[in-house]
């Protein structure tokens, strides 16, 4: 399966203004940005996937462009793709990899 280079060139220019270091794979015929091994973004076609905390879904789901991650079918727990007419500036793209660097935060053991 296919990913769109050019939004992947995106969000790893946009990684780099983050802090913290992520480490590219490929995943669900995509590729997958993760942090400290948990997932945060990723690309899956031309839609962007995002994790998001349980408590921040219903949100996200109102916000235009979003939908559950129905990769498999059936909506997958804590993840949403949002179209590419949602991800057109960077400053809702580092929003959306904020939500996903939340959501592998909270999964990391202390």
């Amino acid at each position: 399966m296919r990913y769109n280079q050019e939004f992947a060139r995106r969000i790893s220019a946009a990684l780099k203004s983050f802090p913290e270091k992520f480490e590219e794979k490929k995943m669900f015929g995509g590729i997958a940005y993760l942090y400290k091994g948990k997932m945060t973004v990723g690309i899956v076609k031309d839609d962007l996937m995002v994790r998001v905390v349980e408590a921040k879904m219903p949100a996200a789901l109102q916000k235009p462009h979003v939908r559950p991650m129905d990769f498999t079918k059936r909506p997958m727990k804590e993840f949403v793709f949002v179209s590419p007419e949602g991800c057109t500036t960077e400053q809702v793209l580092h929003y959306y990899i904020e939500l996903g660097l939340e959501h592998a935060k909270s999964k990391l053991k202390n």
